[in-house]
């Protein structure tokens, strides 16, 4: 008979709410984890670090202290948060630099946004509710509610708006810089 591996490290000072999916080779420490999320395979959530309820995290994903990700949020595979403005190895005396030789900078990630696969979201940024970032993108400010961004450094592509009740619909700028409302896609 074959024995499913789980090696998962869960810290005692997680807190696990109800009903959530861990997967396998996940690390967790000092982390809060809200009902109903999913955490996939490889996915590193470190100590002081916030996820709301029904949220799915992907597989390979490193979300570092000081990351609150509210509910209802989707951040796909291989997504990479940082908390450090200017990290160095050492401190001004040479040695290793230890946790009081930096400032953690915070990131929020506002109520059912979505992040793509491949991103990297730097610290001290906002993605703002319902928002949307685009695979592999670099997100190096403020992202606004119900809005699509994309790319190096993430740039704004469109607006969301309600359509039927649990779709939205794009809004893109035309060349004038009018609105143009676009049906979603059905793929």
């Amino acid at each position: 008979m074959i024995q499913r591996m789980k090696l998962r490290t869960i810290s005692s000072d997680v807190k696990l709410g109800a009903n959530v999916t861990l997967h396998n080779y996940v690390n967790l420490y000092g982390c809060e984890v809200g009902d109903d999320t999913k955490i996939g395979c490889f996915v590193e959530i470190q100590k002081n670090a916030r996820i709301g309820k029904s949220c799915k995290i992907s597989t390979h994903t490193f979300i570092c202290e000081g990351v609150i990700i509210e509910d209802n949020v989707f951040v796909g595979h291989n997504v990479t948060f940082i908390n450090d403005k200017y990290p160095r190895a050492t401190n001004h005396e040479g040695d290793l630099a230890t946790e009081k030789d930096w400032q953690v900078r915070p990131t929020i990630v506002r109520k059912g946004a979505s992040i793509g696969s491949g991103s990297t979201i730097l610290c001290d940024v906002t993605i703002g509710e319902n928002a949307v970032v685009g695979a592999g993108s670099v997100v190096t400010r403020d992202v606004p509610p119900d809005t699509i961004v994309a790319g190096n450094p993430a740039r704004f592509l469109s607006h969301l708006e309600s359509s039927l009740p649990g779709e939205r619909a794009e809004t893109q700028h035309g060349s004038r810089g009018r609105s143009q409302r676009r049906k979603p896609s059905s793929a």
